[in-house]
């Protein structure tokens, strides 16, 4: 009875210890202010340090990762001047990283934004509110890459989508959730686009950094059908 028990507590202590570990291990990350390309007209001054609070709340609800304060970063990518060119330094890597706590940071730059309106018949609008007449819709395109703080290389990257479509009732003065610069967006189709485009973020993120199974194929094949996309629809004279 007494070796059962003990052997008992060694497993529920290696369960422990496991957990431990793997807590440890959480990937500490940082997410660096987002860049524009794009012609997206909700872009303004303050939209970049946004979109990195979003992504970071983002990852951070996951609890898969250590997610590091911006606080903490904003000194060390002006000196490094990674805000503008994504990439560490040789040799200050390792310093970055201990400075700031960070393993590895996450640099996003929307590379295109479409917005179509279409009217739809009838409609009626009073006061803000809107009922029917158009349906909208939208994409936008983010491009990741995930940084390695120590080597300086770039461990992941891929393009990301997030589509939207909307109509029927819109009410122009619903502020909710979003803030700041993007505080007019929360429920338009750009908004909409936003988040589905960081909830995909944080998904592909959380699968090759962390559950690392067979979620990857599932990325592999919404990457191929990404470039089919695009492919189809570049005519050559």
């Amino acid at each position: 009875m007494k070796k059962t028990m003990f052997a008992l507590a060694l497993a529920v202590a290696g369960v422990m210890g496991s957990s431990t570990l793997f807590a440890a291990e959480r990937p500490s990350i940082g997410v660096a202010e987002f860049k524009n390309e794009s012609g997206a007209g909700w872009w303004r001054g303050g939209v970049g340090w946004e979109l990195s609070g979003m992504l970071s709340n983002e990852l951070s609800s996951t609890g898969s990762f250590r997610v590091v304060e911006r606080a903490k970063l904003d000194k060390v990518l002006e000196e490094q001047n990674l805000a503008a060119s994504g990439r560490v330094r040789s040799g200050t890597g390792a310093q970055m990283g201990q400075v700031t706590g960070a393993q590895y940071l996450v640099f996003g730059t929307v590379t295109s934004y479409e917005e179509n309106t279409s009217n739809t018949g009838g409609g009626l609008s009073f006061r803000g509110i809107s009922l029917g007449g158009k349906k909208s819709e939208a994409y936008l395109a983010v491009d990741l890459r995930v940084v390695n703080a120590e080597t300086g290389e770039v461990d992941y990257s891929r393009t990301i989508e997030g589509r939207s479509s909307g109509g029927g009732v819109s009410v122009g003065l619903y502020r909710g959730g979003f803030g700041g610069a993007l505080a007019h967006e929360e429920n338009t189709p750009a908004g909409k686009a936003i988040r589905a485009a960081l909830v995909e973020a944080t998904d592909y993120l959380d699968c090759v950094m962390v559950q690392r199974d067979g979620c990857q194929a599932e990325f592999g094949a919404k990457e191929r059908r990404r470039r089919d996309s695009n492919k189809s629809a570049i005519r050559l004279d």
